[in-house]
């Protein structure tokens, strides 16, 4: 540890000797109809909080540009006659970027003549169909939470309702549901699964592929989805990507432990139309962790790098379009002569690999009908590939083998062809309508080959094929007055792999008691097709022919419920409540009496090998969840979540049981501080801490005596769920520095994130050891310091 000590001392030494000179910045942006993203022209924004008169006024295309801004943080007025105004507060002005805002402003639906200027919604989705059961984020939330490994599904982890698997992998646990049940979007369609070591039919993994620097602000989604979102029944990743600066040549260089070793840069192509090209490119940093001693969480360095790209060609007289793409490509080598007895992953009986890759490109048009109408076009082209190799190399008496034994290959590849056309229109000043369908053409080729347990080869997965999934949608929003609005919609799912067909109704409603109080109900039937494991998963019977029934399984459906309350009692404080019921049903399980049920999968590389599944299951999932939040002003922020939760399932039994995700509680409080220094005070010292709990994971129990007569791991399926692990605890510690360069326009970064500070042992598995037969402990990643640096210029 001590050269993290004398990298800090360097570090805060170089920049003591920075001498302050008074530097700005340009500030500029567009402001558009919050539904028709249209520009507007003549809207006002000003700067609030100096001395200075500072502002601008929008172009033709609603555009604006506010030269000479002073460096610091900034709050900024925001109207327009006719329009409800706006309060953007806390914009961080650097040396090193130029401030790009996108501001949308809402119609007022009574045609008021005076401007009112309303507190910004902080936190708030930015879809405007989304009243209950969302929330937006963005870049500087990500990387001011301690504790996050610049991940967007650990940041999510921090709100109400969220939760992690392990500190191993990012699977997003909402409302005691699988994590299979997310869905991702980006720049409005669908993409899988955008993780590292990602495997077919999950929707985590150890390391996130999508790049915090690449986002504006995003929305996440935890249930009673509007009409627009399918095939999901847990949650919503919407994700947005940033349009590059338009006029100026900027450049980001960032190392991180976790991300790695990143350069992203933002060039303008044309300045007359807009056009301009921000992309991003990052390669592991982990395996330097490793050969400096640190604990990575396994003695096999993974190898990793992605892209992301968004170029952007500006207005034209065909519509706005855009090109872009995310891809990434990992791999990792366990061998058994390397690994010791805290490894996570590996078997020191076993030399096993990994690979694993993932690719979107997507081409996005947006179509001006007239003023009040839009219609969006977003067509992607994506491939994913996959596979895993296990090689034994002992006998089953544990000796060792002259020549190691290739025992199991998965292989999987797919491409997906995708198109989501959308109208939205805005027929009055109260109401709107968004409707359009999605439409997608899979081709799979997967493969599973096993011999673990048997002397010949079977063929547990075999498939290659296409087939297609089709979802129609639709959506009204009403605004009875600036009180009282309802969005009613209709979401359709047509599923060609085995004809499965569903109509789904949404609904939701917000009524503003006051100034301060807000009320608002959501209700949605949502479903989901099953991971592709679950349903290409085969055997042979008695006749040599494979048994291929679980293709036939129907969606799993879910009616989701939710109620909620705001209270901003304060200057950027709120008190968030939501309490939420969700009655789950046709969820596959066995045809026998059991207590299996696909509910409980989800949340590892692997998926349950069941065969002749029905879709008879059901569960329910019941909780409240409480938000009180102060957005980050006057120098600090304060975030304290806390979920209460219930969740069971049914078997084909009829048995009720805990889920595995059923932890019952999750608590979480972040705060942070940040102090302005320097003889300006353009420059920043941080310091922010995160403390969660959680209850233990659910998990069989393992059956010792007959994992010893089968000599290998067995699960006594008679008590599923039956044992709950110890709580989690994890406390983080942050401290940074942000520096703006006083000769230049350049800006420094550096955070020192101390994760997991008391080194407590939280639980990760049991697992039986075959050479002691007896079941062991493996504990999650201790104490581990994560280091980042970003200059931008």
């Amino acid at each position: 540890m001590p050269f993290i000590g004398l990298l800090i001392i360097l570090i805060f030494g170089f920049f003591k000797k920075i001498e302050a000179q008074n530097l700005t910045q340009i500030v500029k942006g567009t402001i558009s109809d919050k539904i028709t993203e249209q520009g507007l022209i003549g809207a006002t924004i000003v700067l609030a909080d100096t001395t200075q008169k500072l502002g601008a006024v929008t172009d033709e295309n609603g555009k604006f540009i506010i030269p000479n801004v002073p460096l610091g943080r900034h709050t900024f007025f925001v109207s327009y006659t006719g329009y409800n105004g706006t309060t953007i507060p806390e914009i961080l002005v650097t040396s090193g970027k130029e401030v790009v805002l996108t501001i949308s402003l809402e119609e007022n639906t009574e045609q008021a003549e005076e401007v009112v200027i309303t507190a910004n919604e902080k936190g708030e989705a930015t879809n405007d169909f989304a009243p209950i059961s969302a929330r937006s984020f963005n870049l500087e939330e990500t990387n001011r939470f301690s504790g996050g490994r610049n991940d967007i599904g650990r940041l999510v982890s921090n709100f109400a309702g969220v939760g992690t698997s392990n500190d191993a992998r990012n699977d997003i646990l909402v409302r005691g549901n699988s994590p299979a049940g997310v869905l991702w979007r980006m720049e409005g369609i669908p993409i899988p699964n955008p993780n590292h070591y990602s495997v077919l039919g999950n929707t985590g993994g150890p390391v996130s592929a999508i790049n915090p620097n690449m986002m504006r602000n995003s929305d996440f989604l935890t249930g009673a989805f509007p009409a627009e979102y399918g095939n999901a029944t847990s949650a919503v990743f919407d994700i947005a990507l940033k349009n590059a600066n338009p006029d100026k040549f900027e450049t980001t260089v960032q190392m991180n432990i976790f991300s790695g070793l990143e350069a992203m840069i933002e060039a303008p192509l044309n300045k007359k139309t807009g056009a301009s090209l921000a992309i991003a490119y990052r390669y592991s940093f982990a395996g330097i962790g490793a050969s400096l001693g640190l604990n990575v969480g396994t003695t096999a360095p993974p190898q990793y790098q992605d892209l992301t790209f968004n170029l952007n060609f500006g207005d034209t007289k065909a519509g706005k379009f855009s090109l872009f793409g995310i891809g990434g490509t990992s791999s990792i080598d366990f061998l058994g002569a390397k690994v010791d007895s805290t490894d996570l992953f590996a078997n020191k009986n076993e030399d096993s690999y990994s690979r694993a890759g993932f690719g979107v490109i997507g081409l996005k048009h947006t179509l001006n009908l007239n003023k009040s109408s839009f219609l969006r076009t977003v067509i992607s082209y994506a491939a994913t590939q996959g596979s895993f190799e296990v090689y034994k190399l002992t006998d089953s008496n544990g000796n060792m083998l002259a020549n190691r034994n290739f025992i199991f290959d998965v292989n999987d590849k797919s491409t997906t062809l995708r198109g989501n056309t959308t109208l939205n229109s805005k027929l009055s000043a109260k109401t709107s309508l968004r409707a359009g369908i999605l439409f997608e053409l899979f081709t799979l080729d997967s493969r599973v080959n096993d011999r673990q347990y048997t002397p010949d080869w079977f063929l547990a997965r075999s498939f290659n094929g296409s087939f297609s999934m089709v979802q129609p949608y639709a959506q009204v929003q009403h605004r009875f007055n600036e009180q009282f609005t309802i969005n009613v919609g209709l979401h359709g799912q047509y599923f060609t792999f085995n004809q499965k067909s569903i109509i789904e109704p949404r609904a939701s409603m917000s009524y503003q008691l006051n100034k301060k109080q807000n009320i608002s109900f959501g209700y949605g039937l949502h479903s989901q097709t099953q991971p592709f494991p679950v349903y290409l998963y085969q055997e042979k019977d008695q006749n040599g022919v494979y048994n291929q029934n679980n293709r036939n399984l129907d969606f799993t459906k879910a009616h989701h419920f939710v109620l909620g309350y705001t209270n901003k009692f304060a200057s950027d404080w709120r008190i968030k409540l939501e309490t939420y019921y969700q009655m789950i049903f046709d969820a596959p399980v066995e045809t026998q009496k059991s207590g299996f049920s696909i509910l409980n999968a989800g949340g590892d590389f692997v998926f349950p090998e069941k065969l002749n599944l029905v879709s008879n299951g059901t569960g329910t999932n019941l909780g409240f969840e409480m938000t009180l939040e102060k957005f980050f002003s006057k120098g600090y922020y304060f975030l304290l979540t806390t979920s209460i939760f219930d969740s069971k399932y049914k078997g084909s039994d009829g048995v009720e049981r805990n889920t595995a995700f059923n932890s019952n509680y999750i608590f979480n409080v972040l705060a942070g501080k940040e102090w302005k220094i320097g003889k300006t005070k353009k420059n920043a010292l941080t310091y922010d801490i995160r403390l969660t709990t959680s209850g233990g994971k659910r998990v069989t129990p393992i059956d010792l005596n007959a994992s010893i007569l089968d000599g290998r791991e067995r699960y006594d399926e008679t008590r599923p769920n039956s044992l709950q692990n110890p709580a989690y605890f994890r406390f983080d510690m942050k401290f940074g520095f942000r520096i703006n360069s006083s000769k230049r326009k350049i800006s420094h970064t550096f955070y020192l994130d101390l994760q997991n500070v008391t080194n407590n042992q939280n639980l990760f598995l049991r697992r039986y050891n075959e050479e002691k037969k007896n079941i062991g402990e493996l504990y999650q990643i201790g104490f581990f310091p994560d280091i980042l640096y970003r200059v931008q210029f």
